[in-house]
């Protein structure tokens, strides 16, 4: 919420990369809030049970949020690989309005993408059990309870896994990468490598930390998915994961620092003011 935050109300970081970084908050604080306000209501209330449409939509929410992620964050690899590659024409290629255009993008084409998952899922009539075994609703172990046939279903996940997951997003950041390498290894000064290969380190262990969670997740036969397992996952996924991207990107980022001294010394004034005024 605190990159949202800044991204939103400091000028200085109306770039780029802080207007992707801003998306990837969002997304991150959306798929946390629809994985986690169930066991959260559950605590309090103690009220295990949930609708059917309920258990449906969170399924879907989770999933298409979790493929609007893969894809900002390929939009921020091409935002890397601009910078570095072709800095003279940033400026120009990463227009607002270019930016504004792939972040719709993503944003969209993760909620169509799931779609057909959910109508195979929705056309499911028996079920072993109405208890799942899970602290929300996730694919893996709804099709743990079903006693129809998932082969179809396996296999288009696996497939949209591999074109959609792997072909696209994680192949077209790893190309970006590859350009990148390539253009920092020829930098001559030790000061700039340094500062080019800083830039992007953040980005790319965020990408190896939810790519390794999800493609343990989800890209696996059914069979061989243990669902105690995949609890640990999802909740390092949806608990850890977004906490530690936000930190992950400011910590020693000396403009989201400068920005939260900006805004302390904002809120400090009007403070001040405020008590004069009284």
């Amino acid at each position: 919420m605190t990159i949202v935050f800044l991204v939103t109300l400091d000028r200085h970081l109306h770039t780029p990369m802080y207007f992707f970084l801003g998306n990837l908050s969002m997304m991150d604080m959306s798929c946390s809030t629809v994985a986690l306000h169930k066991p959260l209501i559950t605590f309090i209330s103690r009220d295990r049970s949930v609708l059917f449409r309920s258990c449906f939509a969170q399924m879907y929410s989770f999933l298409a949020i979790t493929c609007d992620e893969l894809l900002i964050l390929t939009a921020m690899s091409y935002d890397r690989y601009v910078a570095i590659c072709n800095p003279l024409r940033y400026i120009e290629v990463m227009s607002s309005k270019v930016c504004s255009l792939l972040a719709c993008l993503s944003w969209i084409l993760g909620f169509m993408n799931i779609i057909p998952c959910l109508l195979e899922i929705s056309g499911f009539t028996c079920y072993t059990s109405l208890e799942v075994n899970h602290f929300f609703c996730d694919i893996m172990p709804i099709m743990k309870l079903t006693c129809n046939d998932t082969t179809s279903l396996e296999q288009y996940i696996f497939l949209e896994g591999v074109l959609f997951a792997t072909l696209t997003p994680f192949i077209l950041t790893f190309i970006s990468y590859i350009f990148i390498i390539r253009t920092i290894l020829r930098i001559r000064s030790s000061s700039g490598k340094r500062k080019a290969f800083y830039t992007c380190s953040s980005h790319l262990t965020v990408v190896t930390l939810l790519y390794g969670t999800l493609s343990y997740q989800y890209f696996r036969p059914i069979s061989s998915v243990s669902l105690e397992s995949n609890k640990l996952y999802s909740l390092f996924n949806t608990a850890a994961v977004p906490i530690l991207n936000p930190l992950i990107y400011s910590l020693k980022n000396k403009d989201v620092i400068a920005a939260m001294k900006r805004r302390c010394r904002c809120f400090k004034t009007r403070a001040v003011e405020a008590k004069i005024k009284k």
